[in-house]
């Protein structure tokens, strides 16, 4: 039914009495007031009037011969239809059980007989307002089931395009595992969301040296993902000319930079090219494979933690500062020496950061603990493992933040 045949119907009123005189009366009152008046003597005659078109309102006397007023208000009330009729009993019964049994099949109002034209006319406009203000309703819940079905659509479509960029982002860490001869690395990641801001890596500098870092962009979703996209191919050992662990000697040969300097590099591109209002924190770590000798730099990332042969675990790094937070920000390297079986782990802080059941962080001493349960495990199992006891330590493998992690082992 459109618009024009609801205003329609909303002006249409069946009436239904077997008093031919009564209903006369009633008719005559209700085409003065403007209304459209349609009658019949029984309810088995209004019932077949309503089956061929909407009624906005019904005036229907009580005690009829056949079916009475209040079956036929069950039965009109039963009909399948869109809009809604406004049933009005005329009755001259007082007795709250009775008047229950109108409610109860679903009758409006009450109109008692005999009718006074003014209370007759003060119920229609009280129907009238019930019913302006429900197809008003019907009309607010239409357009909110067209706007809930078109932003269904687009989360359809945006679900899609996450679900791709997720696969997207995964080739960002294409290797889990990389063998440099005296040491490996073991990569793994896992965002919280469809995409996410970690990004954990590695590639060789030189033939004696080689990088891995881990890098935690602030804030979840697809800009941050965009932004470790960037940031890994500024950390490509396959694009050395792009890496900013290299940088152009005045000789004309490539050099590394010492991992300080890659995080103020990084931190004047954020601030002075880039120009957004993200940071991220990093640790990045470069390894001498003959020595075992490891320089690091730590911006506002976890400490790194050495997992020694002998079982203890350690902390590593200073501090530092996040990047791309404030101009000309210091970073210092920091040093340690592997042995031959020592781990360097460098992870992101939604391991450390993850919340337990009752609210407690896991916490470094947590994660150490971790760590130390697993040290027979070689990288990839270690890390797999890992995943498995944060999960159950969280109650959930839906975490709140990303979680990622390198693994270097040094066995030299």
């Amino acid at each position: 039914m459109n618009e024009k045949q609801e205003e329609a119907a909303a002006f249409r009123v069946l009436v239904v009495d077997d008093s031919r005189a009564q209903r006369h009366i009633l008719a005559m009152y209700l085409r003065k007031w403007g209304y459209e008046v349609l009658e019949a003597a029984s309810g088995e005659e209004a019932l077949a009037f309503c089956a061929t078109m909407p009624m906005g309102f019904v005036i229907s006397d009580w005690m009829m011969p056949g079916m009475s007023g209040v079956e036929f208000c069950r039965k009109f009330k039963a009909l399948p239809r869109d809009d809604y009729g406004y049933f009005i009993l005329l009755t001259s019964k007082s007795e709250k059980s009775e008047i229950a049994d109108g409610l109860l099949a679903g009758a409006d109002d009450f109109v008692p007989k005999p009718v006074g034209s003014d209370e007759l006319r003060a119920r229609l406009r009280a129907g009238q307002r019930i019913l302006s203000m429900r197809a008003e309703l019907v009309e607010k819940n239409r357009l909110i089931a067209l706007n809930m079905r078109e932003l269904q659509a687009l989360y359809d479509s945006l679900d899609r395009d996450l679900v791709e960029a997720r696969k997207l982002q995964q080739t960002l860490v294409r290797e889990r595992f990389r063998d440099f001869g005296p040491a490996t690395a073991s990569l793994m990641i896992r965002s919280s969301g469809h995409v996410g801001g970690d990004l954990v890596g590695s590639f060789q500098i030189d033939e004696r040296r080689v990088a891995v870092y881990s890098v935690d962009v602030s804030g979840h979703g697809v800009a941050s993902a965009m932004m470790t996209a960037r940031l890994a191919g500024y950390l490509s050992g396959t694009s050395p000319d792009q890496n900013l662990a290299f940088q152009h000697l005045p000789d004309g040969t490539r050099g590394a930079r010492r991992p300080s300097e890659i995080a103020r590099a990084f931190n004047r591109l954020m601030i002075e090219d880039i120009q957004v209002e993200q940071y991220f924190t990093m640790v990045y770590a470069e390894l001498d494979l003959r020595t075992g000798d490891v320089v690091l730099v730590q911006a506002g990332h976890p400490h790194p933690m050495v997992l020694r042969a002998s079982g203890r675990v350690e902390l590593a790094g200073t501090g530092g500062l996040p990047v791309g937070l404030i101009p000309d920000a210091e970073y210092e390297d920091s040093r340690l020496t592997l042995a031959p079986g020592d781990r360097l782990f460098l992870m992101s802080d939604g391991l450390t950061e993850c919340p337990g059941p009752e609210g407690f962080d896991l916490g470094e001493e947590g994660l150490a603990r971790m760590l130390r349960r697993l040290t027979g495990l070689e990288g990839p199992e270690l890390l797999e493992a890992l995943v498995w006891d944060l999960a159950e330590f969280a109650g959930t493998d839906h975490f709140a933040d990303d979680v990622s992690g390198v693994l270097l082992d040094y066995r030299r």
